[in-house]
């Protein structure tokens, strides 16, 4: 496997900065600690830094030495999930209640492996645009860096991200064409009644039984309201009501996300779902507040680009570790929102490990460091010269 020299031989330091992040997880727009790691890195490599887009955002500028070309965007998420890791790991997180489970610390020290070997060499025409990116997890920040210019400021011909698969085979890459990953909406629904004395229900307009019910008549919305090849998720993730076993509380609340691959499918889903809302607080005489709120996109490759970086990927791991994939996943992720304003792909790399991301055992293979940075690279010297 043509890992890259050089990016090889100080694999060990990549390590080391990753564990590093890891021990300190930071989460959405909170990043202020690993956002500082990064500038410190660019700055030390010689590359122009800019901070504060997005909030805890960074942005690493590299021009190459072999004269006019394309600019490539190269983009990591660097925020960690509200969750507690159980890994037993000697780095193991030092914030109660903050973990890398997803891998974003990998991410994040992948690109600096990349920004760090891009500046050394500068093998390349055009410039090379490095994206840390805050708040991946829900919380909008490839929304808030766009918002603060992202692409006006450091325009993109073309843009790539990576995220680590540990369902994968150990450094193989896939591809998915067109639609990849679904979009996400977001709900919370309040029902207010009528509380009472539990010995006394007749008294009450009881929210409990009202969003029991609730929960199961959502889930006849992709059974009955949804084509058959159409793909579409409704979960109800949070239940919250009540505080003592003889009190009939006044409020009951549901929170939870909806899945889906086209907006056509979103519209029908959040339409059925507000007259599904309405009509069991009618049947049960509460009254309710709806709020749904778009959290990601539909993520979508550009076709024209998947064939070129599977080639380049090949280079890297070898023909025999690249794939397209044949099906999108019903994750979301907010590269969707730049893939909307600028022509690239999202694409995963396999790495060693049996557990699932978000899960509080997850490990990530520190193997996936330099392969993940030379991918990167080679991504960035082939492409900023194509036609």
């Amino acid at each position: 496997m043509p890992i890259i020299d050089r990016i090889a031989a100080f694999g060990d330091e990549l390590t080391a900065i990753r564990r590093d992040i890891h021990a300190h997880p930071e989460i959405g727009f909170e990043e202020v600690r690993t956002s500082g790691i990064v500038a410190e890195k660019l700055a030390s490599w010689g590359i122009e830094v800019h901070r504060g887009l997005g909030k805890t955002g960074v942005i690493g500028v590299i021009k190459g030495k072999l004269g006019p070309g394309r600019t490539i965007g190269l983009r990591a998420d660097m925020d960690a999930l509200p969750m507690q890791e159980q890994s037993n790991l000697s780095y193991a997180s030092t914030i109660q209640g903050r973990f890398h489970g997803c891998g974003h610390d990998g991410h994040t020290t992948i690109l600096l492996g990349a920004a760090r070997y891009l500046a050394e060499t500068r093998d390349f025409a055009g410039t090379a645009v490095l994206i840390f990116q805050p708040a991946e997890e829900g919380m909008g920040g490839a929304r808030a860096m766009l918002a603060d210019g992202l692409f006006e400021r450091f325009p993109c011909d073309e843009i790539y991200a990576l995220h680590n698969s540990p369902l994968d085979p150990p450094y193989r890459v896939g591809i998915k064409p067109g639609v990849a990953m679904a979009g996400a909406e977001f709900f919370d629904v309040k029902l207010r009644g009528n509380g009472s004395h539990a010995a006394h229900p007749e008294h009450s307009s009881d929210p409990i039984v009202a969003v029991t019910h609730l929960v199961q008549a959502l889930q006849s919305i992709v059974s009955r309201n949804v084509g058959p090849l159409k793909a579409a998720v409704v979960s109800v993730t949070q239940v919250h009501a009540g505080s003592a076993y003889n009190v009939i509380p006044q409020d009951a609340e549901i929170c939870g996300t909806i899945r889906y691959l086209d907006h056509e499918t979103r519209d029908r889903v959040v339409s059925r779902f507000r007259e599904i809302v309405e009509g069991v607080a009618a049947a049960f005489g509460v009254e309710a507040d709806v709020d749904i709120r778009n959290g990601f996109d539909v993520l979508s490759n550009t076709d024209a680009l998947v064939d070129g970086c599977l080639t380049i990927a090949a280079s890297v791991v070898g023909d025999a570790n690249v794939y397209i994939k044949n099906e999108p996943v019903m994750g979301s992720e907010d590269f969707a929102d730049m893939l909307a304003r600028r022509p690239g792909v999202y694409f995963t790399v396999g790495h060693g490990g049996s557990v699932p991301v978000h899960n509080p055992a997850f490990v990530l293979d520190d193997g996936l460091l330099p392969v993940g940075a030379s991918l990167l690279s080679r991504l960035v010297e082939k492409r900023s010269v194509a036609a």
